[in-house]
């Protein structure tokens, strides 16, 4: 959730330029009235630099020094470019463009190249993966799924830092880049990859930078075409700006200086697919005479986490760091982050759950929780405990709200209700535009109750539940609004990528969280081979993922969770430790140079995944093996059924239907999603393993303490064949 929607939903549109300027500090203040010559803008996080940029720009235009179809807002990615447009919106400034690079560059060439090249613009391919699969087999070299995947991103760093396939091998030794393959292999693979592009008339993104470029570059006619459309150019993220992009971005200015960067260097976590903060760094050597702005106030976190994460970046080292901004609080102060250890992973992420589960019942919206991890490969074992606590929850880099079929076939809908409603027997007995939403999404699969499950029926239905809740803040908003006005607004809406809150707990990486925030942040995984990463071998490397936990940090408004797991697996070998970056900064850790013995102890919290007040769990588990071939088990769900999910199973069908039966009576009983008393593996567990006693019964994962004493009773004796009547043991 970002500061936009935690904010007042529908803001009333400033009535003036100076009213634009309302409520700003005076560092913000200064940033939007500064509309002349060159402007840096150092901000760290949570200072509220897309507000300082938004007003910057929407004040210009209000008081008529900017004309709105002269100005381009370039960042980095559809939302943050979809946030600013909605913002200016709201301010006033709807005409100005806010793009990415390359939507930027992709219209801009679209638009020349029947004039700069002639005939149809070859087609835009989404993923050059399989082409690249194509060019490694026609180099007769053989790469399996992660090898495709590393040497795609070596094409695509490349062609960011403008490096042709014949200087390669040389760039990477400059570099001092590791190439995951033999660079002479990837060099031939990158050179065949651009002849089977020029073959079947294809090109990919980054060549649609390197094209516009090009464009610009040998045509001054269309080049000065483009600089007399867009005289004044504002950037965010500047610190993330890659070679290419920025020899664009002095393209589009030409001779002139109209430009405001906004960035900040301790936030620089993409330098592996070619960004640099050298741009933003040497700005001042470029353009001796800019304004430069610091944003240092900190309007999102506490105190507390402000303290944490100015600790962090008080021990990086290299030229970012030289430039680190410290941060200072302006809000009241909070509970000091948590720090939790655990035996293994599956029980880090049960106690995220567990935590999270008491939370949402104690009143914290779903939606103002994340858990953040360092790599995709992390999320299933937390998805696995979400659904195993009944915490419903989203993937973080699934498609944009407004591309959702359901969500488009809804506003379909809507606007025909508008259009046509007096004609529709649905609304025959409803008056108010809540009610009316309600009626007509009832007939697309919405529902007052929400659907048991964790997949695409409720993903779905969440999609339309959020259409539901965005009504009734528009109602709030806008008394006496119809169900057209609610239909124009959620046009603009999908035009600006405004969407709205979905519930539920985000599940992120750290590098898509970036630009997000929300009230509670659980960072799992803190422990040394994940932050810093294994393959982080370099200073350089190391510093990234300083700043990468940094982000992570500085995501929580109020509420911060550190965990860390000693093992991967059950019974596996304690050997891990927590991350080198909390040394100093977590209770009772020393700094790295004075660092002896192992970590983890004084102030720390341990968690092991048990009731309050239990015995330790897991810390003494000979490891999970297949109880059919012997293999160790590492993936959580074949831990829950101790065997490969190839192996055959020996499960017995009719036991596991009338578990099935018993569970979802109890499920109606308790008022809560069927997979919040077992999940479908825990059920086929129980029915391959057909317990008899409670201490068989306890050694199946997804059981636990709390289950046990609810259902053990039952389970056992459907298991002997007998009837039960479905209500369960006492709580």
């Amino acid at each position: 959730m970002t500061a936009a929607t935690h904010s007042t939903l529908f803001p009333q549109v400033p009535d003036s330029a100076d009213a634009v300027l309302d409520g700003l500090d005076p560092e913000q203040r200064e940033v939007a009235t500064a509309l002349h010559g060159p402007v840096c803008v150092l901000a760290g996080a949570g200072t509220g630099k897309t507000r300082a940029i938004t007003h910057r720009i929407a004040y210009g235009v209000r008081a008529g020094m900017l004309q709105p179809s002269s100005v381009l807002a370039v960042t980095f990615t559809n939302r943050a470019a979809g946030e600013m447009r909605g913002r200016l919106r709201q301010l006033g400034a709807g005409g100005v463009q806010a793009r990415t690079f390359h939507s930027a560059a992709l219209r801009q060439l679209q638009y020349f190249w029947p004039k700069a090249v002639g005939g149809s613009m070859p087609r835009l391919v989404d993923r050059k993966i399989q082409l690249v699969a194509d060019a490694a087999a026609a180099c007769r070299i053989r790469l399996d799924r992660g090898e495709l995947r590393d040497v795609t991103a070596e094409i695509e760093w490349s062609k960011v830092t403008q490096t042709v396939p014949a200087d390669y091998v040389p760039a990477v030794a400059k570099s001092g880049r590791v190439a995951p393959r033999d660079p002479a292999e990837i060099a031939q693979i990158y050179a065949t990859y651009e002849d089977v592009k020029r073959d079947r008339s294809v090109i990919d993104f980054e060549d649609v930078l390197l094209l516009t470029v090009a464009v610009l570059q040998d045509r001054h006619d269309i080049a000065e075409q483009v600089r007399s459309q867009y005289q004044h150019f504002v950037v965010d993220e500047y610190q993330d700006v890659s070679p290419l992009q920025q020899r664009l971005l002095e393209l589009w200015l030409g001779e002139r200086d109209s430009l405001c960067v906004v960035g900040d260097a301790s936030q620089t976590i993409y330098s592996f697919t070619g960004a640099t903060p050298d741009h933003l760094l040497d700005f001042r050597t470029r353009h001796p005479g800019a304004t430069v702005v610091k944003l240092v106030r900190d309007y999102r976190s506490t105190p507390q986490i402000v303290h944490l994460a100015n600790g962090l970046l008080a021990q990086a080292r290299g030229r970012a760091a030289e430039h680190r901004l410290e941060l200072i609080s302006q809000r009241g102060p909070g509970p000091e982050p948590a720090y939790t250890e655990y035996a293994d992973e599956p029980a880090e992420a049960e106690g995220a759950a567990r935590r999270i589960r008491d939370l949402v019942a104690g009143g914290v919206p779903a939606s103002e929780i994340a858990i953040l991890v360092r790599t995709n490969a992390q999320s299933e074992t937390y998805e696995q405990a979400l659904a195993d606590a009944g915490v419903p929850y989203q993937l973080r880099g699934a498609e944009r709200f407004f591309d959702r079929p359901e969500v488009r076939k809804a506003i379909s809908a809507l606007r025909a209700a508008a259009r046509f409603g007096a004609n529709d027997s649905l609304l025959d007995d409803v008056v108010d535009l809540p009610s009316q939403v309600r009626a007509v999404l009832s007939g697309e699969g919405w529902t007052s109750q929400s659907p048991v499950g964790s997949g695409a029926v409720r993903e779905r239905w969440e999609s339309l539940a959020a259409l539901v809740n965005l009504a009734q803040d528009f109602t709030t908003a806008k008394p006496g609004a119809a169900l057209a006005d609610l239909v124009a607004e959620l046009d603009e809406r999908a035009n600006a990528q405004h969407a709205p809150t979905v519930q539920g707990v985000t599940l992120a990486s750290l590098h898509s969280a970036k630009g997000l925030e929300w009230d509670v942040v659980f960072l799992v995984g803190v422990a040394e081979g994940m932050m810093p990463i294994t393959y982080a071998k370099t200073d350089e490397q190391i510093e990234e993922e300083r700043r990468l936990l940094y982000v992570g940090v500085t995501r929580a408004r109020e509420r911060l969770h550190v965990s860390w797991a000693l093992s991967r697996a059950p019974g596996g070998r304690p050997n891990r430790r927590p991350s080198r970056f909390l040394d100093g900064l977590r209770p009772g850790s020393v700094t790295t140079a004075a660092r002896t013995g192992t970590a983890g102890s004084g102030g720390i919290v341990r968690g092991f995944g048990g009731s309050p007040g239990a015995a330790p769990r897991r810390t003494q588990r000979t490891p999970a093996r297949c109880r059919v071939c012997g293999r160790t088990l590492t993936d959580a769900g074949e831990m829950k059924l101790m065997r490969c999910d190839e192996c055959p199973s020996d499960m017995d069908e009719g036991l596991y239907e009338r578990l099935r039966e018993w569970r979802a009576v109890q499920a109606a009983r308790s008022g809560q999603p069927a997979f919040c008393v077992f999940t479908d593996r825990t059920l086929m567990a129980i029915a391959e393993t057909v317990p008899d006693e409670a201490g068989e019964l306890a050694r199946i994962p997804g059981v636990g303490v709390r289950k046990l004493n609810r259902y053990g009773s039952d389970v056992l004796a459907i298991c002997a064949g007998q009837e039960v009547e479905g209500e369960g043991g006492s709580d």
